[in-house]
This record gives C-alpha cells, structure tokens and sequence, in this order.
C-alpha cells in the first residue's frame, strides 16, 4: 500500500495494546495485520509489546507496509514465556519488568490504540486512562476498537458513573474497524 502523504503530525508514535493469542490466518490476526499496515501508511511509528499474536500482527502489517516498528520487551516474560522478539520488530526496548515494558509503551508514545484481548490489555487500557487523567498535558488519544471494549466500559460506567467524571469518561474513544479508528486518529491529529 502507498505512504499517504500527510500534513505534519503531532503524533508521531501510536503504541498498540492487544493480546497474544490470535494466530496467523485467524480473523483477529488479520485486524491486527490490518491496523498495523493503516498506521504504516498515514506515517506513524507502531510499539507494540513486541511478541506474538496481536503484537506480531501489528508489526508485520506495519513493517510490510514500510513502516517503523518498535517493540517494547521484557526480561521477566522472557523467564516465563520461551519467546522473543518477533521480527518485524525492527528496534527493540528492553526493560527487566512489566511493569517497566507497560510504562515505557505508555510513556513513549503519543496515542494508543488497543485491539480485543484479555486481562493484560485491559490492564495496559485501565493504566492508560489513569494515566491520560493526570497528565497536564494536552489527553493523549486512547482508542478501544471493537464492540468488546466498548460493552465494558458502558457497563463499568452504567454501574460505577458515580466515581467516573463525565470529562474522564470522554479521554476513551471507540471505533468498530482499525480503518474508523486509524480515521479517528487522524482527525485528533489535525
């Protein structure tokens, strides 16, 4: 797919959280492969945890589409997990925890995009927004894609609103396609 040309952006890096059990030819690995070349070719740099399922999809599409992809790894999942980094990552961060890989993906990008997964994204999400809400800075897009995270965040709202403030609830955006959020990106980037 041809670089789309873009006028100059403030975000340069979009990290991708998602989990690591989608496989080659699944239709969650294909979104994932599809996100990653969308990203690619609007001109953002892709972090990912670096590893498989979600992570290596993100980065082959990426790569494939001549984009840049950093993967942020870790020793401890490394102890746990027999896996490295997958190669489409062309430059690796390494840190000793996860809790250290979960910073580093959140402290070096400018927006996140995350794909269906399980406890790990939603923690890498829930950081995410804890994150956004603090910051004195401009809110970083965080954009959940897929009815799923969509469903959780209503329900969490719908039973515990109370605590959420209507301004913290609108630091999360949703799409139903990599494509309407890659759009959505965009659109907060210009």
């Amino acid at each position: 797919m041809p670089q789309a040309s873009q006028p100059e952006q403030s975000i340069r890096r979009v990290t991708v959280f998602g989990g690591s059990k989608p496989v080659e030819g699944s239709p969650a690995y294909q979104q994932a492969h599809e996100l990653g070349d969308l990203l690619a070719s609007h001109g953002y740099t892709v972090l990912t945890g670096g590893y498989i399922g979600t992570m290596e999809a993100v980065s082959r599409g990426a790569s494939e589409a001549g984009g840049h992809v950093i993967g942020v790894t870790c020793d401890e999942i490394e102890s746990w997990r027999p896996v490295g980094p997958n190669p489409w990552v062309a430059e690796e961060l390494r840190y000793p925890t996860l809790r250290e890989r979960l910073f580093a993906l959140i402290d070096h990008c400018d927006a996140a995009l995350a794909l269906p997964g399980g406890i790990g994204t939603l923690a890498e999400i829930a950081v995410m927004w804890a994150e956004i809400q603090v910051s004195r800075e401009q809110p970083q897009p965080l954009i959940c894609i897929g009815e799923g995270w969509e469903q959780i965040f209503s329900g969490l709202i719908q039973h515990h609103g109370g605590y959420i403030a209507e301004g913290d609830r609108a630091l999360i955006d949703f799409a139903d396609t990599p494509a309407a959020a890659v759009e959505l990106l965009n659109q907060r980037d210009s």
